[in-house]
């Protein structure tokens, strides 16, 4: 398997819509029972991303054999909850959870410079809710996310059937490299523009870092352009604590200007931390540190 993301995320829309029954019909602790069979079913059938899940906990973090088997499948299960929650709470059930915030401040001061600001997060916990943490801040939060168009499919079609409209504007990657004027638009309205900064696709531009011990690779343009941009960066991630209770983190980067490499730096510290705290929440099920290569 290629180290580098492939661009999709498994699932059918058949499965999206035998949970949404079970939470519509029987309420989400069934539907967290169900979680259990569905993650042994993927422990055994989908070989390649257990395999480079095994690799995370047994070589980057350095657990026994047993105790890296033990937490493929407890990943499995924490992800599953994870897509359950995002589409509960962005299903008129937020108020069934309840959000702490860590370092709220260094938002809502990055609000107050009135110049936008890039918050950067990872494919671990469940940022996809953030927006339910930034409606309840003081300023009126805006939020455009810069994504690709890889995950418009059929299941995104489906999940937003169900689900309450988002507020986050979507900001498309595009070869012509418009998306940039769109960033830059965002920033000058004050707005906070969202960032992934995990997923290497190939044949694109790249940095690398060391994550865990071992040098990756990083998809060069949220860094690149964070960098070179004349506005607060943060790291923001939302953990997974309790079945109902999400955490989020807000860190400021102090990486200097025109410093991507440095930025990238700051982040892979960040997310080394966050993922020692929360090791089971590491949602990239792929060869993310090429070790077949090695």
């Amino acid at each position: 398997m290629a180290t580098e993301w492939q661009g999709k995320s498994r699932g059918t829309v058949l499965g999206y819509k035998i949970f949404v029954f079970f939470m519509k019909h029987l309420g989400m602790s069934v539907s967290y029972v169900v979680l259990y069979f569905v993650a042994a079913y993927f422990c055994f059938f989908s070989k390649e991303s257990t395999k480079d899940i095994y690799y995370y906990f047994k070589k980057r973090l350095n657990y026994s054999s047993f105790k890296s088997y033990l937490s493929i499948y407890k990943s499995y299960y924490v992800f599953g909850q994870t897509i359950l929650d995002k589409i509960a709470i962005s299903s008129n059930l937020s108020n069934k959870f309840t959000y702490e915030f860590d370092g709220i401040h260094n938002i809502t001061e990055t609000l107050q410079e009135k110049k936008g600001g890039i918050l950067i997060s990872a494919h671990v916990g469940n940022f996809e809710i953030s927006e339910y943490f930034f409606n309840q801040l003081d300023d009126n939060a805006s939020i455009s996310l810069l994504t690709t168009d890889v995950e418009h499919t059929d299941i995104k079609n489906y999940l937003d059937s169900v689900r309450k409209k988002s507020n986050i504007n979507l900001i498309i990657i595009s070869e012509d490299l418009s998306h940039i004027f769109e960033v830059n638009a965002a920033l000058a309205r004050n707005e906070i523009v969202c960032i992934t900064g995990d997923r290497y696709t190939k044949d694109t531009k790249y940095l690398s870092e060391i994550l865990l011990g071992k040098s990756a690779k990083f998809p060069a343009g949220p860094f690149l352009l964070a960098s070179r941009l004349n506005v607060p960066v943060l790291f923001v991630y939302v953990m997974k604590e309790t079945n109902k209770h999400y955490h989020l983190y807000a860190r400021r980067s102090k990486a200097k200007h025109r410093d991507a490499q440095g930025l990238l730096k700051e982040y892979t510290e960040s997310l080394t931390w966050m993922l020692k705290k929360y090791p089971l929440q590491w949602f990239n099920y792929f060869d993310f540190w090429d070790s077949k290569n090695t």
